[in-house]
């Protein structure tokens, strides 16, 4: 295997060995605490324009296969690991991650330290970087990180998000409801979730406007995940801000930003962001904590959303950061992190069903 480094803009270099594809790519370096799930997280379209360190050590054991995709491909600039299994093995794989990775053009790169990485980003806060076969100049690495756009202020919603309609139906019986999705980049599990509480699911583009949802007569409405800076995707949030009071909505992740900004509250990024399936949050109604999957750098400021009404129903354990809430005079509810998901596994999967009773 050839060279591979990553280069933060701090000026720090991790230099260990390629897989995948070759070629030089940047992105915001984000770490994730996922023990499995690595196929999921390379086809999130929530992590375009990022480069992603896996803190679980051993990385591609149980290969790839084509069921567990989220989407239409792989958004995410790299994938960095400490130890790339030298051969998979499960009934359901139908090849490696390096091929996978190298079919996709997503550069990786194996043999670091992932555990110094890990503290330097907890420390310092998420970082520009650039991950390269090509650039063999340490200095130059680091001036291509530092010349590398901020994840503030980027709309990468139109780097993920379709451009056609797709309708789901339920296969065993007939849709009860009829759910519009706007899709930010949303993930395919949110739709088959829908689906197996019988709604027929219509996936529309970001850029859909209030007026032809409405024109559908949609029993309600999923603002669904997404990547970037959620402030600047000012299309979706004005289309969300008319449908407020006339549908009901629900958000997660990107979708959750999304509706609280539209209600008039604000976002703000948070320092390393939430990247895992281990994080526990407190469901304030029921006492219960959920273990939950999360992706995001940005979250909702409580006090701008409590100001204009909205009820703080879920609140993140690690860091008290906002994970729900709930305007139950506009007929709308949230949650930051993805239910869908299910790590817990069953821990978040009411969020569903709480949607179809607020429809029906």
């Amino acid at each position: 295997m050839a060279q591979c480094a990553l280069a933060l803009e701090d000026g720090s270099v991790f230099v260990g060995t390629q897989f995948g594809a070759t070629g030089t790519a940047t992105g915001e370096v984000v770490f994730n605490t996922a023990m499995c799930g690595y196929q999921e997280i390379l086809t999130d379209p929530s992590y375009c324009g990022q480069i992603v360190a896996m803190t679980s050590a051993h990385i591609g054991n149980y290969g790839v296969n084509p069921e567990d995709v989220e989407s239409r491909g792989q958004h995410l600039s790299g994938f960095v690991v400490k130890e790339l299994a030298r051969r998979y093995s499960n009934q359901r794989a139908d090849r490696d991650l390096s091929g996978y990775l190298r079919d996709a053009k997503v550069v990786g790169l194996a043999g670091i330290d992932t555990r110094a990485l890990t503290r330097r980003l907890r420390t310092t806060g998420s970082l520009r970087g650039v991950i390269s076969t090509e650039v063999s100049d340490m200095a130059e690495l680091v001036g291509l990180a530092r010349k590398s756009p901020s994840m503030a202020g980027q709309n990468l919603v139109t780097r993920v998000a379709t451009e056609g309609e797709q309708v789901i139906q339920p296969a065993a019986r007939a849709a009860s409801m009829r759910v519009i999705a706007i899709d930010c980049g949303i993930k395919q599990n949110i739709v088959r979730e829908l689906v197996s509480h019988g709604c027929a699911v219509t996936v529309v583009p970001a850029h859909t406007k209030a007026e032809s949802i409405l024109e559908r007569r949609p029993s309600g409405v999923l603002v669904g995940n997404g990547p970037g800076d959620p402030a600047v995707v000012t299309d979706t949030i004005d289309t969300v801000r008319k449908l407020i009071g006339k549908v009901p909505i629900f958000g997660i992740c990107l979708g959750h930003q999304l509706l609280a900004l539209a209600l008039g509250a604000t976002t703000y990024k948070l320092k390393f962001g939430h990247h895992g399936a281990n994080h526990p949050v407190l469901n304030l109604e029921t006492g219960r904590v959920e273990i939950t999957s999360q992706n995001h750098g940005f979250a909702v400021d409580v006090p701008s959303l409590e100001a204009i009404g909205g009820r703080v129903t879920h609140i993140n354990l690690y860091d008290k950061s906002l994970e729900g809430f709930a305007h139950d005079d506009k007929r709308v509810f949230a949650v930051q992190y993805h239910p869908e998901a299910a790590p817990g596994p069953r821990d978040s999967e009411y969020l569903f069903a709480q949607f179809v009773k607020m429809m029906k």
